[in-house]
């Protein structure tokens, strides 16, 4: 599945998920900007991993919840690199809370960063990225599992399956593929925080092989579906649980 001399943008690549696709793209031949908010530093040691690896990165800040700076995101990729092949949408937040203690504040963060960021970030790949392309968004297994306090983040998530499915017959024409990622748990700072252990247990016990996943459980997923060996896959949301729903 080599991806010699495509070019892949990884939103929120700084950590968790996000970094180990950028690794894993990269290994793959990619070259990867890997994009961040905030933590310049740890986008920076991705950068460097990555190229203690034998790849080809560049780290690239970006609010996804402001239109100007994913424009500018993908200018400064084009600048560097010529053209954009893969975009994997992954930049997200969740934070959990009962219906009666989400603010306003709350909710538009959620939907800005997780609806709008990815949206905007179609509609670039729509404008910019080279035929032959791939898209991958990221929704969540929670929407199917009705779990409380997740009703803001799942609510969002269903947002980008929704949009998934409808921009598939946009961006055919074009040979471009767009799918969704579903995960389950995944041991990363973002699902680990504020859960105990008898909590994670509680969820290592939902799947069918008793075991929260890893990172390298969604990387492996995107890399096949950015690959040439999933041109016939589009328009769809793929649950990467572990058999949790």
């Amino acid at each position: 599945m080599s991806l010699n001399e495509k070019v892949a943008i990884v939103t929120g690549a700084s950590r968790g998920i996000g970094r180990q696709i950028a690794i894993q793209l990269a290994q793959s031949g990619a070259k990867v900007v890997v994009n961040y908010a905030s933590n310049s530093q740890k986008a920076e040691e991705a950068v460097q991993e990555i190229a203690q690896l034998g790849g080809e990165a560049i780290a690239i800040r970006a609010d996804v919840s402001s239109v100007s700076e994913v424009e500018a995101l993908f200018t400064e990729t084009l600048e560097r690199f010529n053209r954009v092949d893969i975009i994997v949408n992954n930049a997200g937040v969740m934070k959990n809370a009962a219906i009666a203690e989400v603010t306003e504040e709350m909710f538009d963060q959620h939907f800005a960063i997780n609806v709008k960021g990815t949206y905007f970030a179609c509609q670039q790949a729509m404008k910019h990225m080279a035929a032959g392309g791939a898209i991958i968004n990221f929704s969540t297994s929670v929407s199917g599992a009705m779990l409380p306090t997740y009703s803001v983040y799942a609510a969002t998530k269903g947002a980008v399956e929704q949009l998934t499915r409808q921009l598939a017959k946009e961006f055919g024409p074009k040979d471009i593929t767009i799918n969704c990622i579903a995960p389950g748990q995944v041991s990363t700072e973002m699902f680990l925080n504020g859960k105990s252990p008898e909590l994670v247990d509680s969820f290592r016990k939902m799947n069918a092989f008793g075991r929260i996943g890893e990172p390298e459980d969604i990387a492996n997923a995107v890399e096949l579906l950015v690959s040439d060996k999933a041109r016939w896959i589009t328009g769809q949301i793929i649950r990467v649980n572990g058999g949790f729903n």
